[in-house]
This record gives C-alpha cells, structure tokens and sequence, in this order.
C-alpha cells in the first residue's frame, strides 16, 4: 500500500508541474509574441484559465494531505482522546459525503456542458467540468489515504513521520498556525 501511495502523490505532483509547466509556456509565449509581433495567440488565455481550472482541483488532494485547507480545531482540542477520535471520524465521513456529492455534481456539471462549446479553441465544456469530478475523486482517495490508519488501527499513534501528513496526523495538528513572532 506505500509503494501505491508514493506513485499515487508523485503522479499527481507530476500531473500539475505538467499543467503548470503548459500554462506558463503558453502565457509566456503569448506575452512574447504581444511585445515583439503585435500578434496574440487567441486562445492562450482561455487556455491557461481551463489548465488553472484543473491544477486547482487536481492539487487539492495534496494539500489535504498537508493540512493546506483551512480548518478549525479548537472545539477538538477541547475534548479528551476519545471525544477527538470522534470528531476525526465524523470529520471523515463528512468530508467523504461531501467530496461524493460533488463528485455528482460534477457529473451534472459535464452532462449539461457536454454540447457548449468554449469560445476560442471549439472544445467541449464538458472536459472543463471533468476537473471537478476527477478531483474530488482524487480527494476521496487522498483522504482515505491518510485516513487509513485510524480506520483500520483506531489511532494515529503509529503512523510513520516520513510524510508531512503523517506527523501532522500524528501530532494531532491539522492546521496551520501563523507565525507571530
């Protein structure tokens, strides 16, 4: 199961330095072909919107394993170590209600879109909107990811710190705190 987890996140790194890497090459090469051509590629930002689109929901499943959401605790650290497994397990099934209700959502989204056509480059919007589905779907694997042992092994005590989610699940700490100083 590591060795799924650790292809698992480095695709999806992957995934966005790639989308990430188009959309800065097409709005450079925009931008350059402006200054120097006075020609503009009419698609490039129509583009570069729909790659943004996509990173958005393809990275936020890393910075759920990273505490990247915003989250509040307070109520959480109020309680004692049984009231705080309950709350991560109601945590968890809400987020996993919720990430499946978007996922059909998204759904709703892509059938409705499926014959709008985007107005520069003629693509279905459909293929917008899968970004939403997709996403959350990664998500959910992300979430039961780091989720997995506390399912299976009812505490987080003997998650290996070897990944930034691991020793914020760990610590208990699953939010980031500004720095005052």
């Amino acid at each position: 199961m590591k060795t799924f987890e650790r292809y698992f996140i480095a695709l999806n790194k992957w995934a966005l330095v790639l989308l990430l890497g188009a959309m800065a090459v097409i709005v450079f090469a925009n931008v350059t072909l402006r200054y120097l051509t006075n020609f503009s590629i009419t698609w490039s930002e129509e583009v570069a919107r729909y790659l943004m689109i996509w990173m958005t929901f393809l990275g936020a499943g890393l910075a759920l394993r990273t505490g990247g959401h915003v989250a509040v605790s307070n109520f959480q650290e109020m309680l004692g170590t049984k009231g705080q497994r309950a709350v991560r397990i109601l945590i968890l099934c809400l987020l996993l209600a919720f990430f499946a209700i978007m996922i059909w959502m998204g759904m709703n989204y892509m059938d409705r879109a499926r014959f709008q056509l985007t107005p520069a480059t003629r693509v279905s919007f459909s293929y917008i909107y899968a970004a939403m589905p997709i996403g959350f779907g990664l998500l959910i694997v992300h979430l039961l990811l780091i989720a997995r042992p506390f399912v299976m092994e009812s505490r987080f005590a003997e998650i290996e710190t070897d990944t930034p989610s691991a020793a914020l699940l760990e610590s208990g700490d699953t939010h980031i705190v500004a720095n005052r100083d």
